[in-house]
């Protein structure tokens, strides 16, 4: 027993070498982790500040730097591993397998995802812009990571995939922070152009919500078979498009009944002044 016990304490040169060895890469490694933490933690800030000057979004800042954190933190732990002598390879080829495997399921999201990056980093449009996706039309409520929230003037909500929306024709209305109105009215051949003209200028801005700047644009459009299209263009505020839009129809058609223009059918009937 006495024997077995030195035997047991009995170290050879070699023996203390290994151990001392291996003390050494654990010291390394820990402070490795220690020092890229600190690295990871200043980066983080810089990283931060830039974004901040760079205009990136709020909704999508603590995003990114979370990934980013998470990337190089991973970083400095298989630096640190490496240190240790630990072998890599099969831990690196498990990790991109189960990468390509959730890519491949998720491809759907992963594209809605990109295209959540692209709006909120290139922003063609911005929460509270009057948008149209296709024949959707709506104000933006949200804008998040996967998908855009809008909501029409029926107070529907549209939730649109941010890829279909990088994929398709975005028209912003809010852009400029004006929009044209496009109203048609048909008038009868006989009727006085000049006088038309003018009842149309006068009192479409009458109308509340109506720009002095840009001006009115009144023109004919076009010469139907029974009667002249006029295009009255006035501009208003994105928020103001639906309201101005329907009392300006009220409008035009008090004026006309009071100045007794006659207003034809689009078969050609023509049925005389207002409430006759």
């Amino acid at each position: 027993m006495k024997e077995y016990i030195n035997n047991l304490f009995h170290f050879t040169s070699e023996d203390i070498n290994l151990v001392l060895g291996y003390v050494a890469k654990i010291v390394v490694a820990i402070l490795v982790v220690w020092v890229g933490l600190k690295i990871v933690k200043k980066l983080h800030q810089t990283t931060e500040k830039l974004m901040i000057k760079s205009g990136i979004s709020d909704n999508i800042r603590p995003f990114l730097l979370n990934i980013i954190d998470i990337s190089l933190k991973a970083v400095v732990f298989f630096i640190a591993l490496s240190v240790m002598g630990a072998d890599l390879s099969g831990l690196v080829a498990l990790v991109a397998a189960i990468g390509f495997a959730v890519g491949m399921s998720l491809q759907g999201s992963l594209g809605n995802f990109a295209s959540g990056l692209l709006i909120l980093t290139l922003k063609p449009y911005k929460v509270g812009h009057w948008i149209q996706l296709g024949d959707k039309f709506g104000r933006v409520e949200e804008i998040a990571i996967f998908n855009t929230k809008v909501i029409t003037p029926g107070k529907k909500v549209l939730i649109v995939p941010n890829s279909k929306i990088t994929d398709d024709i975005v028209t912003n209305y809010s852009e400029k922070g004006i929009i044209r109105l496009e109203i048609d009215v048909h008038i009868p051949y006989e009727s006085d152009w000049n006088k038309v003209k003018n009842i149309l200028e006068e009192t479409i801005y009458k109308v509340s919500g109506v720009l002095k700047q840009p001006p009115v644009e009144i023109g004919i459009a076009d010469f139907d078979s029974h009667s002249l299209l006029v295009m009255v263009r006035p501009y208003v505020k994105p928020d103001d498009y639906w309201a101005v839009t329907f009392t300006a129809h009220e409008k035009i058609k008090e004026a006309l009944y009071q100045h007794n223009i006659a207003v034809p059918y689009s078969e050609g009937i023509e049925y005389g002044k207002f409430g006759k």
